[in-house]
């Protein structure tokens, strides 16, 4: 089939190398706009276009998926199907009717549970233990559409969003190739989706990352690793943001009250609602991640130190 894929984070990236390396035509990509990265803050291009780029496929940028010059451009390549993944952008009606077979999207969960923007942050937060990735056609109602095929994956009790989305990334990379050959075959036909277990995971921002030391240590440690890369769990110390890598609940350590800091020679644990947790990597504002005992070694915190106070 001829395609035009719609993507643009790196997670995108295993989904469009293996249409690329397929006998389907990818014909255009589609993601979003240049946007500031790096330190330097300079215009790059999103992980989806470098790939097409350098692969020689014409890469379409509009501002909205709704843009009259972009929708001339795909009634003029006329694909027969636009596969998507974390494209990023509203597709309306004008552009779902483009293909013959229409937008067939790649979402990270089992439908419907976990329909939005952050289902692995989600999944994690939440304590699930399974998740896995759908293929399913788009429909205006967000992530409500019929679904072609699942995948499953285990959550392990270390698993980062970052983990997980790694492997789904991959797996969900060959349930996308699979799903477009039944489609092109004739042979796949996609099913409604349940209303049962429907639930929704919006977008966390960086305000919903800030750890509350008073909670149990379980919350705490699935909170960072669910905000782990992005977008970023993180507290105060002395009045400047504390960033955290991934935390580990423990019970070899003496009790602590909530934020409060202990520090031995080589491991450094902070006290919850619960029992400690031992902290990893840190990354003190305006400087660079490093390991808590090193972080300690330098600040060297006192009894009157309690994370998050203000």
């Amino acid at each position: 089939m001829k395609l035009v894929f719609a993507g643009t984070p790196e997670a995108a990236v295993p989904s469009l190398k293996a249409l690329l390396a397929s006998h389907h035509e990818v014909a255009a990509v589609a993601t979003r706009p240049d946007a500031r990265a790096g330190r330097g803050r300079r215009l790059a291009p999103s992980p989806v276009a470098q790939v097409a780029e350098e692969a020689g496929v014409e890469v379409l940028k509009p501002e909205k998926a709704s843009d009259p010059e972009f929708l001339d451009r795909l009634r003029s390549i006329g694909p027969d199907c636009c596969p998507v993944v974390a494209y990023g952008a509203l597709l309306r009606q004008e552009a779902l009717d483009i293909p013959q077979h229409g937008w067939v999207n790649l979402h990270f969960s089992l439908l419907p549970q976990w329909r939005g923007a952050a289902p692995v942050q989600h999944a994690v937060l939440h304590g699930d233990d399974l998740t896995g990735a759908a293929t399913f056609r788009i429909e205006p109602e967000l992530d409500s559409g019929p679904v072609f095929g699942t995948v499953v994956e285990p959550i392990g009790p270390r698993d980062t969003s970052g983990d997980l989305l790694a492997r789904l990334a991959e797996s969900g990379a060959d349930l996308l190739l699979r799903t477009l050959d039944g489609i092109e075959a004739g042979e796949l036909a996609p099913r409604p989706q349940g209303r049962d277990g429907a639930s929704v995971a919006p977008k966390l921002a960086p305000a919903d990352a800030e750890v509350d030391f008073t909670a149990p240590a379980m919350r705490i440690d699935r909170l960072i690793r669910a905000c782990t890369p992005s977008p970023g769990a993180w507290s105060t110390f002395r009045g400047e943001r504390l960033k955290f890598g991934p935390v580990r609940p423990v019970t070899d350590a003496d009790a602590l009250p909530p934020g409060r800091l202990g520090v031995t020679k080589d491991r450094v644990f902070a006290g919850t609602a619960t029992h400690p947790v031992e902290l990893g990597e840190v990354q003190p504002q305006g400087k660079r991640s490093m390991a808590a005992v090193e972080w300690a070694r330098g600040v060297r915190p006192t009894d009157d130190d309690v994370l998050g106070a203000t």
